[in-house]
């Protein structure tokens, strides 16, 4: 299984961006897509995730800010971010399993990785 994540940049703050995370097959059907972010000298945190059942979850710190959403035709989960702070920056990865939702939030629980993207919120 491959993931690829796509759609980092450098925006200014108040900004937007939209990251994008590809899978091969059909796989995002019946998995659950999970973002998350790591930013230099932090733990990586989660973000928000997408359920192959079309449930999504946010951190408290995004909610409001950034929503989850898939296109099932072309296998990609979305990352609409919108309203960016520069605590936002990081590297963001999309990563995918079969979870119970109760545990989305745990990294950890998370079999397939992306590359990561970079996001850079800064004036």
């Amino acid at each position: 299984v491959q993931l690829q994540a796509s759609g980092g940049g450098l925006v200014q703050p108040g900004g937007s961006l939209t990251l994008s995370c590809s899978a091969s097959g059909g796989l995002f059907r019946s998995y659950t897509v999970g973002w998350f972010r790591q930013a230099p000298g932090n733990e990586r945190e989660f973000v928000a995730c997408f359920s192959w059942d079309g449930k999504a979850k946010y951190a408290d710190n995004v909610k409001g800010r950034f929503t989850v959403s898939r296109d099932a035709a072309k296998n990609t989960v979305f990352l609409q971010m919108n309203s960016l702070k520069p605590e936002d920056t990081a590297v963001y990865y999309c990563a995918t399993t079969r979870v119970i939702w109760g545990r989305v939030t745990e990294d950890n629980q998370y079999t397939y990785w992306g590359q990561g993207t970079q996001v850079t919120v800064s004036s």
